[in-house]
């Protein structure tokens, strides 16, 4: 199975550029990757009913969030968890260079 690469991870801050919530931002808490989705808290607030139950005996109409297809949002900042899994194998490269080019100033120091 293929792996969908997408712009946008849970935690980051985005806004929705275009669609019925244009201007609206938030938090992403979701992101249902196969259908191009994304859930962002407190955008596209749709109310679900909820049939009678143990938990709740009078049945109730609950609040949460609807996805909004991807193409839709740009990403404002990046999550911490989101930014620290992003910065890897870039700036391990870019270490090892910079460290190959001190050890050759040193030596020609000491020399």
């Amino acid at each position: 199975m293929n792996r969908i690469k997408l712009h946008v991870r849970k935690g980051d801050n985005v806004e929705v550029i275009s669609g019925n919530f244009k201007g609206s931002s938030g938090k992403v808490l979701e992101v249902i990757a196969r259908k191009e989705r994304v859930l962002i808290e407190g955008v596209r607030m749709i109310k679900k009913h909820l049939k009678k139950s143990q938990d709740n005996p009078q049945g109730k109409i609950a609040e949460r969030e609807g996805p909004i297809h991807i193409s839709n949002v740009k990403v404002l900042e990046r999550g911490e968890k989101a930014a620290a899994k992003g910065r890897g194998k870039k700036n391990a490269t870019k270490e090892k260079a910079s460290r190959s080019k001190g050890s050759k100033e040193k030596e020609a120091k000491e020399e």
